[in-house]
């Protein structure tokens, strides 16, 4: 923590990040994804040599690690764009917390989204009680599923999934570190689901 709390200081000293505009490139990312008009930025050997030396991710996305939700391809980023934590059910504990916490005080990156998805596998898990094997992911969603239960949601799957994201940039929204950085304009943390089917990404 010590280190960190350094490295705020420092941090401290470069003039506040872009966040929203940061966040209108993923989304415009995402739009070109949904109508297939693809540019596929950052992807050239050029981009390969200009981060070997260092990395300047302008986004970190928590998101699920499932094989048909990879950020880079959904959002049209490309090497070195998005720094990314990927767990099945996107959630959130003490490893993906380090994990966001030096990308946004080491790497300075300035939004933070944390994306649940339709028919997420591990949260479907946990609404069906077959939770078997996947315990520690599980505690973590479980009190997004008790709420949306308790709520008589008419589609309990993904009531529990955008309220699982919601929870988990609460999380986010409540550690100290990113506290700062956000009471500084320095960053923005935002929950989001991706449709399946449609290939859009809403903010929830």
């Amino acid at each position: 923590m010590f280190y960190i709390l350094t490295a705020l200081f420092c941090a401290s000293l470069i003039s506040p990040l872009a966040a929203g505009e940061n966040l209108k490139k993923l989304m415009d990312g995402n739009a070109r994804y949904v109508q297939d008009k693809l540019e596929h930025p950052n992807r050239t050997s050029e981009r390969r040599d200009a981060v070997i030396s260092k990395q300047e991710p302008f986004a970190v996305i928590v998101g699920c690690a499932d094989s048909r939700v990879a950020p880079e391809i959904l959002f049209d980023q490309g090497v070195g764009d998005l720094f990314v934590v990927r767990v099945a059910g996107n959630v959130i504990g003490p490893l993906e917390l380090e994990s966001v916490e030096y990308a946004a005080v080491y790497l300075h990156s300035s939004i933070i989204l944390v994306m649940g998805h339709e028919n997420c596998g591990a949260v479907g898990a946990v609404v069906q009680g077959t939770t078997k094997d996947i315990e520690a992911v599980a505690k973590l969603i479980q009190p997004s599923v008790d709420e949306a239960k308790k709520e008589n949601s008419k589609d309990i799957l993904s009531a529990s999934i955008k309220k699982n994201a919601i929870h988990m940039k609460e999380e986010l929204v409540k550690n100290p570190v990113l506290q700062k950085l956000m009471k500084e304009g320095k960053i923005e943390i935002q929950a989001a689901y991706y449709n399946l089917q449609t290939g859009a990404v809403e903010i929830l």
